[in-house]
C-alpha cells in the first residue's frame, strides 16, 4: 500500500510542488540578511575572540609566568619561557600563543589568577603570511593597551556571571 501511495506522490509531483509552495511563502517575507561589512550581528559579553594581555593600572604587565595557562590549553597553542627578576617576583621573557593551533575554549582566561590574558570580542582579524599567527608578548600587550577599555567595558558585564 505504501509503495502505491509513494509511487502515485512520484507521478504527481507533490514533492515539487510542496517545495514551490514554500518558496513562494518565503519569497515575500521580511528578509533577514546582514550586510556585514556595515552591519554587524550582537554578541555576547561572554563571546571569545582575538587574545589579549592585560597590564596593571601602573602599567606593569599582569602575567606572572605561573603556567597555568599553558597546562589547561588543551590543544597545546600557548607557550611560556619565564624568568626571576632582581626584585623576586617571576615575570615572562616568552609568552606564545599559535592562533592556528588555539581551538578559542577560554580555558586560559578562566585558569589565569592575576586576570592576565583574555578573549577579546575582536573577530575581524587574519594573516598575510607564515608565521603572523603566532601572537607574541608585545602582540599581545599591544592588543591589550588598545582595547583596555572595551575589555573593562566586557568583564564588567560578565561580573554577575562569574
Amino acid at each position: 500500500m505504501n509503495a502505491v501511495r509513494s509511487w502515485i506522490k512520484s507521478l504527481l509531483l507533490v514533492e515539487l510542488f510542496q517545495g514551490l509552495a514554500l518558496t513562494g511563502k518565503l519569497f515575500f517575507a521580511r528578509k533577514v540578511t546582514i550586510r556585514y561589512p556595515e552591519e554587524h550581528t550582537p554578541k555576547s559579553p561572554r563571546y571569545r575572540g582575538l587574545h589579549a594581555q592585560r597590564r596593571y593600572a601602573n602599567g606593569e604587565e599582569r602575567c606572572i609566568a605561573c603556567k597555568l595557562c599553558e597546562a589547561v590549553c588543551p590543544a597545546l597553542a600557548i607557550t611560556i619561557d619565564s624568568e626571576q627578576r632582581e626584585d623576586g617576583t617571576r615575570r615572562t621573557t616568552r609568552y606564545d600563543i599559535d592562533l592556528f593551533k588555539c581551538i578559542y575554549c577560554g580555558f586560559c582566561e578562566e585558569a589565569c589568577p592575576v586576570d592576565a590574558i583574555v578573549e577579546t570580542s575582536i573577530t575581524e582579524f587574519h594573516f598575510e603570511k607564515r608565521g603572523e599567527q603566532i601572537m607574541t608578548k608585545e602582540k599581545l600587550l599591544s592588543i591589550g593597551d588598545k582595547y583596555e577599555a572595551q575589555i573593562a567595558a566586557e568583564r564588567a558585564a560578565d561580573a554577575p556571571y562569574r
